[in-house]
């Protein structure tokens, strides 16, 4: 299944999610929502993906975990927070680059609108 496919799915997803709670949830509460519309979706889903540094010859084990890896190529970064700021996008795209992924979407769910709190992230 082709990127943009699989990205509009997890959209149609999360906005169904978004439009049974709104906003006011836990971000663990969403990201258990949102994995399991997506696996009935059909798509395979890992939550709380480990995401070591290694540097060289050395691998740094330091607790980064991906919020949802989608099909094993599409990083799904949760927030619930105000605004995105400088250090969310940052996030993403270190995981993206860690990884070797090559998209991800970034999720605020604390906004009124869904579709305001979704930013694509290419690396």
């Amino acid at each position: 299944m082709k990127n943009n496919k699989i990205t509009e799915i997890i959209i149609g997803c999360a906005i169904k999610v978004h439009r049974k709670f709104g906003p006011g949830l836990l971000e663990s509460a969403y990201q258990t929502c949102l994995k399991y519309e997506l696996e009935k979706a059909g798509l395979k889903v890992e939550s709380e993906k480990p995401m070591p540094i290694i540097y060289e010859e050395v691998k740094l084990d330091h607790g980064y975990r991906i919020d949802l890896l989608v099909e094993n190529k599409i990083v799904i970064e949760l927030k619930t927070v105000e605004k995105f700021t400088d250090v969310h996008l940052a996030q993403i795209l270190t995981y993206l680059k860690l990884g070797d992924y090559k998209l991800g979407l970034l999720i605020n769910f604390n906004v009124a609108l869904l579709k305001n709190g979704i930013k694509r992230i290419a690396n």
